[in-house]
């Protein structure tokens, strides 16, 4: 994964100002993405467009790991009903399969929607394998831009990152689409059934159970998903950054600033008696 300039830093590197940034990503003249409301650029792309060596991006302050909330792990900035909630929605919304990963593709909620053709396969220690290492690649896809990718299976998947602090911590996968020809030959069902260990007869009587997205609904999904992604970013920055206030508070010992004097509950404290 590329790392990713800030515009103040593509200023300072290439000697323009930031309206000029901002124009050049919109136009194309520069490669960029829009993360939520802000243009980040991919120091590899900007590098090799301008004949430099790959600028360096100041690494972020280091965080504490020693609690869920300070870590840059999706699994503890983001709550697993939480999480699952979202993808639901999310199926939901979109009519098509969602599961919510970190970045090694270890899956944070079960896939939500799933359609039947899943479904028929979904128990088989194959196909948890075959998503698995499918959802190990979408961490490696060079464009952050979500796009639809054929994957082992047959049908049609994208993703969008979910980030905190300029770094990538997890991914949302929506898939269960069927590619322009579908359904597939019976030739590929059969070897994708031996592969995953499911009886070919009970696959190929599930095979057109998969999400039938036309041209714009797809489109509508790749538009929309990434803001999804946005949306769930800001859940995690918000339980990253009240984690990283947890770790600046220093508790007292139980004992600091207590006296050694015993009051009666009877007597206000302060008070006299009388």
């Amino acid at each position: 994964m590329s790392n990713f300039l800030t515009s103040q830093e593509m200023q300072d590197l290439i000697g323009v100002d930031r309206s000029t940034v901002y124009r050049m990503a919109e136009d194309g003249r520069l490669p960029a993405v829009k993360i939520g409301r802000q243009w980040r650029f991919p120091a590899d792309r900007v590098a090799a467009q301008f004949g430099l060596s790959e600028p360096t991006v100041a690494a972020p302050p280091p965080r504490s790991t020693t609690n869920g909330a300070g870590s840059l792990d999706l699994t503890h900035l983001l709550e697993p009903e939480v999480a699952q909630s979202v993808a639901d929605l999310m199926g939901e919304i979109f009519g098509v399969m969602v599961v919510i990963t970190d970045m090694d593709g270890a899956p944070m909620t079960s896939v939500a929607n799933p359609c039947g053709y899943y479904t028929a396969i979904a128990d088989q220690p194959g196909a948890v394998e075959a998503c698995l290492s499918q959802w190990r690649l979408f961490a490696e896809e060079p464009h952050v831009a979500p796009r639809w990718v054929r994957t082992h299976l047959g049908f049609l998947c994208a993703r969008t990152f979910v980030w905190v602090d300029l770094k990538p911590v997890g991914m949302i996968v929506v898939g269960g689409v069927s590619p322009r020809a579908w359904p597939p030959s019976p030739e590929f069902v059969a070897a994708i059934a031996d592969e995953v260990g499911v009886p070919r007869e009970a696959l190929l009587g599930a095979v057109e159970e998969i999400y039938p997205l036309d041209v714009d609904e797809q489109r509508r999904v790749l538009r929309l998903l990434p803001q999804m992604g946005d949306l769930v970013s800001q859940l995690a920055s918000t339980r990253s950054r009240l984690g990283e206030r947890g770790d600046r508070v220093t508790m007292p010992p139980a004992d600091a600033g207590r006296s050694n004097t015993t009051y009666d509950s009877s007597t206000p404290q302060g008070g006299d008696g009388s």
